[in-house]
């Protein structure tokens, strides 16, 4: 095998083409992304703080006592949902999150519609700055790309939209 084909085969295999066909095209799209550009953008995503909405930097997922990755995200969003009444669930959550991210809390969709008008798709759930803005649930960070503001402003909006995030079963 020469050196060309060996880094051809490496550069596969760190690309995660699972899933691609039943993708939407930004999923797609992160999907192609290289498995290592992927966990540097996770790492980094993971790292920060959350701000909170009172503009303080206290709270971060490590001290709600919830793991800041997706799996906590999407549990300290249940939480807060339930307590203002947001109905949705697990999986319905981690399903759409799948779809719309591929659970990327950096995800941000720069070709479609929203993107050609100037307000591009952001987060876990692909939210734009004005839903995020109507639909943010008091108590998360307004930042459209924390995982759990963004989380919960977008199941605050399926909620109005559609009864339910569990009820969105394509992009929203």
């Amino acid at each position: 095998m020469t050196m060309t084909t060996r880094t051809r085969i490496a550069r596969l295999r760190t690309l995660g083409l699972t899933g691609l066909a039943t993708t939407g095209a930004a999923a797609a799209a992160l999907t192609l992304m290289p498995a290592n550009a992927q966990a540097a953008e996770m790492t980094q995503a993971h790292t920060s703080t959350a701000v909170t909405a009172t503009g303080d930097n206290s709270h971060t997922a490590a001290k709600s006592g919830y793991a800041n990755n997706l799996d906590g995200w999407i549990k300290q969003s249940l939480q807060i949902m339930k307590a203002k009444g947001i109905p949705g669930s697990y999986d319905g959550l981690k399903r759409n999150i799948m779809r719309e991210s591929g659970g990327n809390p950096s995800a941000q969709n720069n070709w479609d519609v929203n993107a050609q008008k100037g307000t591009p798709s952001k987060g876990l759930l692909q939210v734009i700055d004005p839903t995020f803005n109507a639909y943010h649930v008091g108590g998360t960070a307004h930042s459209v790309t924390d995982p759990v503001a963004n989380i919960t402003a977008a199941a605050n909006y399926a909620a109005h939209r559609y009864g339910s995030i569990d009820n969105v079963n394509s992009a929203y």
